[in-house]
């Protein structure tokens, strides 16, 4: 069976857009390279998670990996998941985040730049893009430095938990 059949999800959207094929290929193709220049197995279930890590349309943890391969009726220990998740990050194809007071997360590399805001007091993230600040990063020069890509993460509170909190002090 082809490496890439491990791509295509078991349940199709009609709708499906070609660019989505052709970023997938991508991801797998860069994937292969990768597995190749590490002279490592390529693996039906390395390919199998990196087919749930693209299904995903935002921030996801380990927890919701497992329970999307469990969905896929693929069943992958812990240190399956962690390993390949591991690898994938070296590969460039999987930013990891750790933020502060939350379990670790994971998203897609490639993804639009993007900031993120984090509630300390009930651990809403939200993804904030803003055109303006990413032209003035892209346009950002360094001293002996070539950034590859940035993160940029806000702590504070979020106007769900700021309502409840004026509420309590109300009282």
């Amino acid at each position: 069976m082809s490496i890439l059949n491990y791509l295509v999800p078991l349940h199709h959207n009609v709708g499906e857009n070609m660019s989505e094929l052709v970023n997938r290929d991508a991801y797998v193709k860069r994937f292969d390279r990768f597995l190749d220049e590490k002279k490592m197995r390529k693996t039906p279930e390395r390919y199998a998670i990196l087919r749930c890590i693209l299904a995903f349309q935002s921030h996801f943890t380990i927890e919701h990996l497992a329970q999307s391969m469990e969905q896929e009726a693929y069943h992958v220990s812990r240190a399956t998941l962690y390993n390949t998740l591991q690898l994938l990050v070296e590969a460039a194809l999987v930013r990891k985040h750790v933020f502060e007071g939350l379990q670790v997360q994971y998203e897609k590399a490639g993804n639009t730049p993007h900031s993120h805001l984090i509630c300390t007091h009930c651990g809403k993230l939200k993804e904030v893009r803003d055109n303006d600040f990413n032209a003035y990063m892209n346009a950002r020069k360094f001293t002996a430095f070539t950034a590859d890509y940035y993160m940029l993460y806000f702590y504070g509170t979020c106007s769900t938990c700021a309502r409840k909190m004026k509420k309590q002090k109300m009282k």
